[in-house]
């Protein structure tokens, strides 16, 4: 059985990191580094919009910026259909 972050890839998601930076509550002064990660489609990043909706309606800390990085780790032209199965002992 496939891995979900497997099956995620063949429909169309790809990994997606986020580095979001916020202010700290008692701090405003200071930014910190959060690290998000996950299965998401580009362009529109459904899954990191509604964290970062989480994030506004939940948490204390303001959000300062956004950086995202998004890659497609498995295309169709890397797919290829095999004629037979082998087997290596």
């Amino acid at each position: 059985m496939a891995c979900s972050g497997f099956r995620l890839q063949l429909e169309g998601y790809g990994l997606t990191t986020a580095n979001i930076l916020y202010r700290l509550p008692d701090y405003p002064k200071i930014i910190q580094s959060y690290v998000w990660q996950e299965y998401d489609l580009h362009p529109d990043f459904p899954e990191l919009r509604k964290f970062l909706d989480f994030w506004r309606r939940s948490l204390d800390g303001p959000l300062h910026s956004v950086i995202v990085a998004h890659a497609n780790l498995i295309k169709p032209a890397e797919m290829k259909l095999l004629d037979g199965e082998f087997s290596v002992h």
